[in-house]
C-alpha cells in the first residue's frame, strides 16, 4: 500500500463498475456511456488493469488509434484519461498550509520532507510519529496535525483549503470522511466557508459525495 491507491490492483471490470455508479461532474458523465462496449474493446486488447489503462492512454500513437475507433472519441479519451489521473493526486506542499508554523516547516525541509506524499511514510505508526517528533524537536501534537492533513490530501481533488477546512471541522481523517453524511458534511462545509469567508461561492452537494466515495476507496494505514 502507500500514499496512493495501487491501481495494478485495480481490475478493469472492477473500474468499469465504479464508473457505472460513481457520482461525477457534468463535464464528465460521458464517462457514463456505452461503458460495456467501450470497457470490453479494452479488455479484448489486452487491457487487465486501471494502470494498463493509464498506460496506455498516455502514448501519443495508441491514444491517436482509439481516437478511430467507432466507439470513442478524442473527447471521451482525455475525459477518461483524466479522470483516471485523478485517483493519483498531486501531492500538497507543506509550506502551503498556512496554519502551520514556519518553524515547522524550515525543520521537516531539513530532512527532506516537502509535501504530504514524503511525509506519509513516516507518519504511519504512533512510533513513527514520535521518532519524527524527537528527530526534528517538532511538537508530537504538531506531527499529529501534519499526519491527518497528509491523510486528507490523498483524496482526489482535495487540495490545501479543502484539507484545512476538513480538519477543522473534525472530519480529519480519511476513515471519517469515508463515513460523513453528504447532506450534514455539505452544510458544514459551506456554513464555514461563509463564517470564515474563505472564498467566493459554496461546494456543491455532488462535489460532497464525490468527496465522500473517493476517500472510501483509499486504504487506511495510518494508526490514530
Amino acid at each position: 500500500m502507500g500514499y496512493y491507491i495501487e491501481l495494478d490492483k485495480i481490475p478493469i471490470d472492477d473500474y468499469r463498475k465504479k464508473l457505472e455508479s460513481a457520482y461525477l461532474p457534468p463535464g464528465r458523465m460521458i464517462l457514463k456511456d456505452k461503458l460495456d462496449e467501450r470497457f470490453d474493446y479494452f479488455k479484448n486488447i489486452g487491457i487487465e488493469n486501471v494502470k494498463g489503462l493509464i498506460q496506455l492512454l498516455k502514448k501519443k500513437d495508441k491514444f491517436a488509434e482509439l481516437s478511430k475507433v467507432e466507439c470513442f472519441s478524442d473527447e471521451y479519451l482525455t475525459i477518461l484519461l483524466r479522470e483516471l489521473k485523478s485517483t493519483l493526486p498531486k501531492p500538497n506542499r507543506i509550506d502551503d498550509f498556512t496554519e502551520i508554523a514556519k518553524d515547522t516547516i524550515s525543520r521537516l525541509e531539513k530532512t527532506g520532507i516537502s509535501n504530504t506524499a514524503n511525509l506519509y511514510d513516516k507518519v504511519i505508526k504512533k512510533s513513527d510519529r514520535q521518532k519524527l517528533a524527537d528527530s526534528t524537536g517538532i511538537k508530537y501534537q504538531d506531527i499529529l496535525e501534519l499526519t491527518k492533513l497528509t491523510d486528507l490530501s490523498r483524496i482526489k481533488w482535495v487540495g490545501v483549503t479543502y484539507a484545512q477546512m476538513l480538519y477543522d471541522l473534525g472530519v480529519d481523517t480519511v476513515e471519517k470522511v469515508s463515513e460523513a453524511d453528504p447532506i450534514d458534511l455539505h452544510a458544514k462545509i459551506n456554513h464555514l466557508i461563509k463564517e470564515k469567508n474563505i472564498f467566493k461561492g459554496a461546494i456543491g452537494l455532488n462535489d460532497v459525495k464525490i468527496l465522500i466515495e473517493s476517500a472510501g476507496e483509499l486504504p487506511l494505514e495510518i494508526e490514530y
